[in-house]
Protein backbone atom coordinates (compact mmCIF):
# COMPACT_ATOMS: atom_id res chain seq x y z
CA UNK A 1 0.00 0.00 0.00
CA UNK A 2 1.32 3.31 -0.74
CA UNK A 3 3.17 5.23 2.57
CA UNK A 4 1.32 8.38 1.30
CA UNK A 5 -2.57 6.44 1.66
CA UNK A 6 -1.77 5.59 4.98
CA UNK A 7 -3.10 7.38 8.44
CA UNK A 8 -0.82 7.36 11.23
CA UNK A 9 -3.46 8.84 13.79
CA UNK A 10 -5.66 6.06 12.54
CA UNK A 11 -2.94 3.33 13.23
CA UNK A 12 -2.33 5.07 16.66
CA UNK A 13 -6.10 5.00 17.40
CA UNK A 14 -7.13 3.04 20.87
CA UNK A 15 -10.49 2.06 22.58
CA UNK A 16 -9.59 3.98 25.69
CA UNK A 17 -9.82 7.11 23.65
CA UNK A 18 -13.54 6.70 23.00
CA UNK A 19 -14.34 5.76 26.68
CA UNK A 20 -14.74 9.13 28.89
CA UNK A 21 -14.62 8.75 32.35
CA UNK A 22 -17.66 7.80 34.05
CA UNK A 23 -19.18 5.96 30.73
CA UNK A 24 -20.05 3.00 30.36
CA UNK A 25 -17.77 1.01 28.76
CA UNK A 26 -18.04 -1.09 25.38
CA UNK A 27 -15.22 0.22 23.90
CA UNK A 28 -11.97 -1.42 26.03
CA UNK A 29 -11.72 -5.15 25.92
CA UNK A 30 -10.60 -4.95 29.16
CA UNK A 31 -12.56 -7.81 31.63
CA UNK A 32 -13.60 -5.43 34.96
CA UNK A 33 -12.06 -2.28 36.48
CA UNK A 34 -9.13 -3.77 38.67
CA UNK A 35 -8.09 -6.69 39.03
CA UNK A 36 -9.38 -9.46 41.45
CA UNK A 37 -8.69 -9.31 44.95
CA UNK A 38 -6.66 -11.92 45.32
CA UNK A 39 -4.08 -10.66 42.45
CA UNK A 40 -4.37 -6.86 44.18
CA UNK A 41 -3.59 -8.84 47.44
CA UNK A 42 -1.04 -10.41 45.72
CA UNK A 43 0.31 -7.25 44.22
CA UNK A 44 -0.11 -4.90 47.35
CA UNK A 45 2.52 -7.60 49.52
CA UNK A 46 5.03 -6.40 47.28
CA UNK A 47 4.70 -2.59 48.21
CA UNK A 48 7.39 -2.83 50.73
CA UNK A 49 9.95 -4.24 48.19
CA UNK A 50 10.27 -1.65 45.77
CA UNK A 51 13.21 -0.17 47.40
CA UNK A 52 15.11 -2.80 45.69
CA UNK A 53 15.87 -3.44 42.06
CA UNK A 54 13.84 -6.53 40.35
CA UNK A 55 16.24 -9.68 40.77
CA UNK A 56 17.41 -11.88 37.82
CA UNK A 57 15.88 -14.77 40.00
CA UNK A 58 12.11 -13.06 39.88
CA UNK A 59 12.49 -12.68 36.01
CA UNK A 60 13.33 -16.04 35.88
CA UNK A 61 10.76 -17.03 38.66
CA UNK A 62 8.18 -15.17 36.21
CA UNK A 63 9.47 -17.70 33.48
CA UNK A 64 9.35 -20.82 34.81
CA UNK A 65 5.60 -20.14 35.66
CA UNK A 66 5.05 -19.48 32.19
CA UNK A 67 6.77 -21.88 30.73
CA UNK A 68 5.52 -24.09 32.78
CA UNK A 69 1.47 -22.93 31.90
CA UNK A 70 2.59 -23.04 28.18
CA UNK A 71 4.25 -26.80 28.04
CA UNK A 72 7.77 -24.33 27.31
CA UNK A 73 10.75 -24.19 28.36
CA UNK A 74 12.35 -20.74 30.06
CA UNK A 75 14.55 -19.80 27.68
CA UNK A 76 11.42 -19.52 25.31
CA UNK A 77 9.89 -16.55 27.14
CA UNK A 78 10.81 -13.40 26.95
CA UNK A 79 8.77 -11.21 29.71
CA UNK A 80 7.41 -8.00 28.60
CA UNK A 81 5.80 -4.66 29.34
CA UNK A 82 2.89 -5.13 27.88
CA UNK A 83 2.00 -6.55 24.05
CA UNK A 84 2.73 -3.12 23.20
CA UNK A 85 6.43 -3.30 24.15
CA UNK A 86 6.55 -6.72 21.64
CA UNK A 87 5.11 -5.01 18.58
CA UNK A 88 7.91 -2.56 19.03
CA UNK A 89 10.40 -5.13 19.30
CA UNK A 90 9.44 -6.47 15.47
CA UNK A 91 11.71 -4.36 13.62
CA UNK A 92 14.69 -6.12 15.74
CA UNK A 93 14.10 -9.27 13.12
CA UNK A 94 15.26 -6.77 10.25
CA UNK A 95 12.42 -7.76 7.43
CA UNK A 96 12.54 -6.55 4.07
CA UNK A 97 9.10 -6.82 3.72
CA UNK A 98 6.24 -7.54 6.49
CA UNK A 99 2.65 -8.71 5.52
CA UNK A 100 0.31 -7.80 8.19
CA UNK A 101 -3.47 -9.22 8.02
CA UNK A 102 -6.05 -7.00 8.36
CA UNK A 103 -8.65 -5.87 9.57
CA UNK A 104 -6.71 -6.63 12.79
CA UNK A 105 -5.05 -4.32 15.73
CA UNK A 106 -3.00 -1.74 14.11
CA UNK A 107 -0.01 -1.84 16.37
CA UNK A 108 1.81 -3.74 14.64
CA UNK A 109 1.55 -1.88 11.51
CA UNK A 110 2.73 0.99 13.09
CA UNK A 111 5.85 0.37 14.91
CA UNK A 112 6.87 -1.78 11.73
CA UNK A 113 5.95 1.54 9.84
CA UNK A 114 7.71 4.01 12.22
CA UNK A 115 11.02 2.05 12.18
CA UNK A 116 11.12 2.24 8.03
CA UNK A 117 10.17 -1.14 7.59
CA UNK A 118 7.88 -1.77 4.65
CA UNK A 119 4.54 -3.24 4.96
CA UNK A 120 2.02 -4.97 2.81
CA UNK A 121 -1.57 -5.12 4.10
CA UNK A 122 -3.45 -8.67 3.33
CA UNK A 123 -6.68 -7.36 3.29
CA UNK A 124 -9.57 -9.71 3.90
CA UNK A 125 -12.82 -9.69 2.77
CA UNK A 126 -16.35 -10.53 5.14
CA UNK A 127 -15.88 -13.78 6.35
CA UNK A 128 -12.95 -12.93 6.88
CA UNK A 129 -11.14 -15.76 6.07
CA UNK A 130 -7.37 -16.38 6.31
CA UNK A 131 -6.36 -17.10 2.79
CA UNK A 132 -2.22 -17.93 3.28
CA UNK A 133 -2.26 -17.44 -0.66
CA UNK A 134 -3.04 -14.16 -0.30
CA UNK A 135 0.41 -12.75 1.42
CA UNK A 136 3.00 -11.83 -1.13
CA UNK A 137 5.43 -14.71 -1.26
CA UNK A 138 8.20 -12.35 -0.97
CA UNK A 139 7.30 -11.49 3.07
CA UNK A 140 9.63 -12.63 5.68
CA UNK A 141 7.35 -10.97 8.60
CA UNK A 142 3.87 -12.07 8.65
CA UNK A 143 1.72 -10.44 10.96
CA UNK A 144 -1.83 -11.32 12.44
CA UNK A 145 -4.70 -11.92 15.15
CA UNK A 146 -6.04 -14.84 16.75
CA UNK A 147 -8.78 -14.36 17.74
CA UNK A 148 -8.55 -11.13 15.81
CA UNK A 149 -9.34 -8.09 16.80
CA UNK A 150 -11.90 -6.50 16.06
CA UNK A 151 -13.59 -9.13 13.78
CA UNK A 152 -13.58 -11.88 16.31
CA UNK A 153 -12.41 -14.28 14.08
CA UNK A 154 -10.34 -16.77 14.98
CA UNK A 155 -8.16 -18.61 12.55
CA UNK A 156 -7.48 -22.39 12.56
CA UNK A 157 -3.95 -23.50 13.57
CA UNK A 158 -3.49 -25.51 10.64
CA UNK A 159 -4.20 -22.30 8.73
CA UNK A 160 -1.71 -20.59 10.16
CA UNK A 161 0.92 -22.65 9.87
CA UNK A 162 0.25 -22.82 6.45
CA UNK A 163 2.02 -19.22 6.01
CA UNK A 164 5.41 -21.00 7.01
CA UNK A 165 8.19 -20.55 4.57
CA UNK A 166 11.23 -20.43 4.05
CA UNK A 167 12.86 -17.69 5.38
CA UNK A 168 10.23 -16.32 6.81
CA UNK A 169 9.23 -15.51 10.47
CA UNK A 170 5.19 -15.64 11.38
CA UNK A 171 3.88 -13.23 14.57
CA UNK A 172 0.90 -14.36 16.04
CA UNK A 173 -0.72 -11.83 18.76
CA UNK A 174 -2.73 -14.04 20.90
CA UNK A 175 -3.52 -11.32 23.23
CA UNK A 176 -7.48 -12.30 23.58
CA UNK A 177 -6.66 -16.07 23.04
CA UNK A 178 -7.25 -16.72 27.02
CA UNK A 179 -10.82 -15.51 26.97
CA UNK A 180 -11.78 -18.56 24.94
CA UNK A 181 -12.82 -21.95 27.16
CA UNK A 182 -9.75 -24.64 26.38
CA UNK A 183 -7.90 -21.52 24.26
CA UNK A 184 -8.49 -23.76 21.00
CA UNK A 185 -6.07 -22.67 17.77
CA UNK A 186 -3.46 -21.48 20.34
CA UNK A 187 -0.12 -21.46 19.07
CA UNK A 188 1.43 -21.12 22.36
CA UNK A 189 2.78 -24.45 23.00
CA UNK A 190 4.01 -24.90 19.26
CA UNK A 191 7.94 -24.97 19.25
CA UNK A 192 8.42 -24.21 15.50
CA UNK A 193 11.75 -22.04 14.78
CA UNK A 194 9.69 -19.30 12.87
CA UNK A 195 7.01 -18.73 15.06
CA UNK A 196 6.69 -16.15 17.50
CA UNK A 197 3.12 -15.87 19.71
CA UNK A 198 2.47 -12.82 21.85
CA UNK A 199 0.23 -12.68 24.86
CA UNK A 200 -1.28 -10.04 26.81
CA UNK A 201 -2.51 -10.20 30.66
CA UNK A 202 -4.54 -6.65 30.29
CA UNK A 203 -7.55 -8.18 28.94
CA UNK A 204 -8.63 -10.97 31.05
CA UNK A 205 -6.74 -9.80 34.70
CA UNK A 206 -8.12 -5.88 33.69
CA UNK A 207 -3.83 -4.63 34.06
CA UNK A 208 -3.98 -2.63 31.36
CA UNK A 209 -2.23 -0.42 33.79
CA UNK A 210 0.56 -2.54 34.98
CA UNK A 211 1.97 -3.36 30.91
CA UNK A 212 2.21 -7.13 31.51
CA UNK A 213 3.08 -9.65 28.65
CA UNK A 214 5.26 -12.32 26.97
CA UNK A 215 6.39 -13.59 24.08
CA UNK A 216 7.14 -16.96 23.42
CA UNK A 217 9.81 -18.30 21.09
CA UNK A 218 12.68 -20.17 20.16
CA UNK A 219 15.50 -18.66 22.32
CA UNK A 220 17.29 -17.33 18.93
CA UNK A 221 14.45 -15.09 18.16
CA UNK A 222 13.81 -13.90 21.56
CA UNK A 223 17.61 -13.13 21.57
CA UNK A 224 17.24 -11.25 18.29
CA UNK A 225 13.82 -9.34 19.70
CA UNK A 226 15.25 -8.58 23.76
CA UNK A 227 18.58 -7.17 21.48
CA UNK A 228 19.50 -3.46 22.93
CA UNK A 229 16.51 -3.74 26.02
CA UNK A 230 17.70 -1.50 28.86
CA UNK A 231 18.64 -3.51 32.57
CA UNK A 232 14.94 -4.10 34.68
CA UNK A 233 12.65 -3.88 31.53
CA UNK A 234 9.70 -4.81 34.01
CA UNK A 235 9.19 -3.94 37.34
CA UNK A 236 8.67 -5.97 40.34
CA UNK A 237 4.71 -5.75 40.52
CA UNK A 238 4.96 -6.65 36.16
CA UNK A 239 6.98 -9.91 37.51
CA UNK A 240 4.60 -10.63 40.50
CA UNK A 241 1.66 -10.20 38.05
CA UNK A 242 3.19 -12.76 35.65
CA UNK A 243 4.38 -15.23 38.31
CA UNK A 244 0.73 -14.95 39.99
CA UNK A 245 -1.35 -15.21 36.64
CA UNK A 246 0.26 -17.93 35.32
CA UNK A 247 -0.15 -20.49 38.47
CA UNK A 248 -2.85 -23.15 38.27
CA UNK A 249 -5.50 -21.64 40.61
CA UNK A 250 -5.36 -18.59 38.19
CA UNK A 251 -5.39 -20.78 35.00
CA UNK A 252 -8.69 -22.72 36.52
CA UNK A 253 -10.34 -18.43 37.43
CA UNK A 254 -9.47 -17.87 33.66
CA UNK A 255 -11.24 -20.76 32.31
CA UNK A 256 -13.95 -19.75 34.23
CA UNK A 257 -14.38 -16.23 33.37
CA UNK A 258 -13.91 -17.63 29.49
CA UNK A 259 -17.15 -19.66 29.73
CA UNK A 260 -18.95 -16.75 31.46
CA UNK A 261 -17.88 -14.80 28.51
CA UNK A 262 -18.48 -17.06 26.03
CA UNK A 263 -22.63 -17.57 27.46
CA UNK A 264 -22.67 -13.66 27.50
CA UNK A 265 -21.34 -13.26 24.30
CA UNK A 266 -24.13 -15.58 23.05
CA UNK A 267 -26.84 -13.82 24.46
CA UNK A 268 -25.62 -10.48 23.68
CA UNK A 269 -25.69 -11.63 19.88
CA UNK A 270 -29.04 -12.81 19.87
CA UNK A 271 -30.27 -9.57 21.77
CA UNK A 272 -28.59 -7.42 18.80
CA UNK A 273 -29.50 -9.37 16.27
CA UNK A 274 -33.28 -9.29 17.50
CA UNK A 275 -32.68 -6.03 17.36
CA UNK A 276 -31.83 -5.47 13.48
CA UNK A 277 -28.13 -5.12 14.27
CA UNK A 278 -25.81 -7.04 11.82
CA UNK A 279 -23.62 -8.86 13.62
CA UNK A 280 -20.71 -10.60 12.58
CA UNK A 281 -20.59 -14.61 13.39
CA UNK A 282 -19.09 -16.92 14.02
CA UNK A 283 -17.72 -14.65 17.15
CA UNK A 284 -15.13 -16.46 19.63
CA UNK A 285 -13.48 -13.46 21.26
CA UNK A 286 -14.38 -11.32 23.76
CA UNK A 287 -16.09 -8.44 21.61
CA UNK A 288 -18.22 -7.60 18.68
CA UNK A 289 -18.06 -6.68 15.31
CA UNK A 290 -21.01 -4.72 14.12
CA UNK A 291 -22.19 -3.03 11.16
CA UNK A 292 -25.01 -0.27 11.35
CA UNK A 293 -26.36 2.29 9.46
CA UNK A 294 -25.05 5.57 10.35
CA UNK A 295 -21.97 4.31 12.60
CA UNK A 296 -20.71 7.61 12.98
CA UNK A 297 -24.40 8.86 14.14
CA UNK A 298 -25.08 6.30 16.28
CA UNK A 299 -21.96 6.17 18.08
CA UNK A 300 -22.09 9.85 19.29
CA UNK A 301 -25.92 9.10 19.80
CA UNK A 302 -24.58 6.40 22.47
CA UNK A 303 -21.99 8.64 23.95
CA UNK A 304 -24.52 11.26 24.16
CA UNK A 305 -26.07 8.22 26.13
CA UNK A 306 -23.06 7.82 28.48
CA UNK A 307 -22.20 4.99 26.72
CA UNK A 308 -19.11 4.35 24.80
CA UNK A 309 -18.60 2.06 21.21
CA UNK A 310 -14.78 1.89 19.64
CA UNK A 311 -15.22 3.34 16.56
CA UNK A 312 -13.57 0.52 14.07
CA UNK A 313 -13.23 2.64 10.80
CA UNK A 314 -9.60 3.04 11.96
CA UNK A 315 -8.80 -0.78 11.41
CA UNK A 316 -7.71 -1.55 7.64
CA UNK A 317 -10.78 -2.78 5.70
CA UNK A 318 -13.42 -1.44 8.20
CA UNK A 319 -15.42 1.60 7.02
CA UNK A 320 -17.79 4.55 9.42
CA UNK A 321 -20.62 1.74 9.81
CA UNK A 322 -18.46 -0.77 11.11
CA UNK A 323 -18.48 -0.65 15.50
CA UNK A 324 -16.93 -2.84 17.55
CA UNK A 325 -18.68 -3.56 21.23
CA UNK A 326 -17.32 -5.41 23.88
CA UNK A 327 -18.88 -8.54 25.30
CA UNK A 328 -20.73 -7.20 28.46
CA UNK A 329 -23.03 -9.01 31.25
CA UNK A 330 -27.27 -8.36 30.62
CA UNK A 331 -27.20 -5.21 32.68
CA UNK A 332 -25.24 -3.02 30.49
CA UNK A 333 -25.93 -4.94 27.41
CA UNK A 334 -29.90 -4.17 28.95
CA UNK A 335 -28.74 -0.48 28.31
CA UNK A 336 -26.82 -0.21 25.31
CA UNK A 337 -30.31 -1.97 23.45
CA UNK A 338 -32.29 0.61 25.10
CA UNK A 339 -30.08 3.25 23.89
CA UNK A 340 -30.22 1.90 20.49
CA UNK A 341 -33.31 1.65 20.17
CA UNK A 342 -33.77 5.40 20.79
CA UNK A 343 -31.34 5.76 17.83
CA UNK A 344 -33.94 4.91 15.04
CA UNK A 345 -31.92 3.16 13.24
CA UNK A 346 -32.47 3.02 9.46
Amino acid sequence: MPEDSVDPAKLRHHGDVDARPGMLDFAVNVQGSAPPDWLRQRLAARLDTLGRYPSTEEDHTARCAVAARHGRRPDEVLLLAGAAEGFAMLPRLAPRLAAVVHPSFTEPELALREAGVEVSRVLLEPPYTLDPTAVPAEADLVVLGNPTNPTSVLHPAETIHALRAPGRIIVVDEAFADAIPGEPESLAGSTAPDLLVLRSLTKTWALAGLRCGYFLGTPELLTRLNHGRPHWPLGTLQLEAITATAEPAAIAEEQRRAQTIATERDAMIARLTELGVQVHTPAEAPFLLLHVPDGELLRKHLADKGIAVRRADTFPGLGPNHLRVAVRGATEVDQLIAAIRTANLR
